[in-house]
């Protein structure tokens, strides 16, 4: 009998490597980190106020622990995604993954605000790296027309894990402080390293090539100006002096984004994917439904509280049947899609954002509180069915090679978004207890969402693979 050779070797690694159980377990250790890195953002802008207190500060300031990690994953991500692409996928997400449980470890023994905010930042730049290399990795896993299905679990856990952050996090504050959340992460970030280290497998990657370092400083440039142009009008007022120097930037940073990618001999994002009908069509719906969807998420909490008389404890537990929903939502939805199509999915989940918004605006001009309940469920559900399909589509109209930068370009986008709803609709809502207030922002709302619909409706009936 011969001697088995090396490509006999390199056949069998790649049968129990590559076979069809083994994308569940990439999927597994990918979805591990995306728990442990998500669990804490909603607890952690819950318990502010505590924090504040605690390291003699005021509530205002440390708003930037939240803001100042947005903007520093909105810098670094695309660059990341890219890395990946050229690095290796694997080596760059546990690179990150590492990097982030170092810097939430550093923040359970921050001593003042400021050093708060900077081991919150010095987490997330790393963090930023796990993201679009941890879709990217499902993606390559898993063949097109079942990465939807995938795309489903990832949003399960994605909207479920600040869940189960507040609900087990709350305790936690109250009894050992806000510390203890840091320091009970840090066993289960390091867990789910192990369990990446062990089971995921380097993917192809892309020839050696120079990275567009100059693409990546102007779309920064552009994104970082415009995330603290919003953030800053929605808090301080839009006639500040700074709000059209950071709009004039923000132009400017895109404009010359676009002229560096049109020459560059290794564009950092190949402008050819916005050819692509499903990848533009996917982005410009997830601006628009993450713009509806978590500007009603931050005026929703309000409309409980000041038209409704609910305490802070009860517009709480009230406002988890929206991530409920969506998390459980999420997994059959990509069920579906598979069966039905991305598009008519994405359309019938937009669909149901848009009446949510409806409801809401309702619930305010009526005093209605089961109208409030029904836009949660609706708005849960809307998410949870459309956002599988939207990721999905995009993915699928790019090469593998490219799918860490495109998964970026995904993310990135869906930040802005998020950012825009947030700061759009509080803005207009303005504080007011009066219920025009409320309805005049939700109906904004529902109007941007209308767009993801037109824009989700050209998305190919079929699954598509570049």
């Amino acid at each position: 009998m011969p001697e088995p050779t090396e490509l006999d070797e390199v056949k069998g690694r790649l049968r129990l490597h590559d076979g069809p159980h083994y994308r569940w377990w990439v999927l597994g250790a990918v979805l591990a980190g995306v728990f442990v890195s998500g669990a804490l953002i909603t607890i952690i802008g819950v318990s502010l106020a505590t924090v504040a207190a605690d390291l003699g500060t005021n509530t205002a300031s440390l708003t930037w622990v939240v803001t100042g990690p947005l903007l520093a994953v909105a810098l670094t991500m695309p660059l990341f995604g890219k890395l990946g692409d050229v690095w290796g996928l694997r080596r760059v997400y546990l690179i990150g993954l590492l990097g982030f449980t170092v810097g939430s470890i550093l923040t359970a023994f921050a001593w003042n605000g400021p050093s708060l905010i900077a081991f919150r930042i010095l987490g997330a730049i790393p963090g930023a790296a796990m993201g679009p290399t941890a879709m990217a990795l499902v993606m390559r896993a898993f063949p097109p027309k079942e990465r939807v299905k995938a795309m489903g679990w990832w949003s399960l856990v994605g909207a479920g894990a600040p869940v189960i952050g507040v609900i087990a996090g709350g305790p936690l504050v109250e009894i050992f402080g806000w510390r203890s959340l840091f320091i009970a992460q840090a066993p289960f970030s390091i867990a789910a390293f192990v369990l990446g280290y062990v089971v995921l497998r380097e993917a192809p990657r892309r020839d050696r090539q120079p990275i567009d370092i100059a693409g990546a400083a102007w779309l920064a440039l552009g994104t970082v100006s415009a995330l603290l142009a919003l953030t800053i009008g929605g808090r301080s007022g839009w006639g500040q002096p700074i709000i059209p120097i950071l709009g004039i930037t923000a132009v400017i940073g895109y404009i010359f984004f676009i002229r560096v990618e049109r020459v560059a001999p290794h564009p950092l994002l190949p402008l050819e994917f916005f050819k692509e009908r499903s990848f533009s069509a996917s982005l410009a719906a997830q601006f628009a439904s993450n713009f509806a969807y978590m500007g009603g998420f931050i005026v929703t909490p309000l409309l409980l509280q000041y038209r409704f008389g609910y305490s802070v404890s009860q517009t709480a537990g009230a406002s988890i049947v929206r991530p409920l929903t969506f998390s459980l939502c999420a997994a059959a939805a990509g069920y579906v899609a598979a069966r039905i199509g991305a598009r008519k999915s994405a359309v019938i989940g937009l669909s149901a954002l848009v009446i949510s918004m409806g409801v809401f605006a309702s619930a305010a001009a009526f005093s209605m509180i089961g109208l409030v309940y029904a836009g949660l469920f609706l708005s849960g559900f809307g998410m949870g069915t459309a956002s599988p399909s939207l990721v999905s589509s995009a993915a699928n109209a790019v090469s593998h090679e490219d799918q860490g930068v495109a998964n970026a370009a995904q993310q990135m986008v869906a930040a802005i978004g998020t950012v825009a709803g947030i700061q759009v609709l509080s803005t207009i809502q303005g504080g007011a207890q009066s219920s025009s207030s409320f309805s005049e922002a939700y109906v904004i709302g529902g109007v941007i969402a209308v767009i993801g619909i037109t824009a989700s409706a050209f998305l190919p009936k079929r699954v598509r693979h570049a």
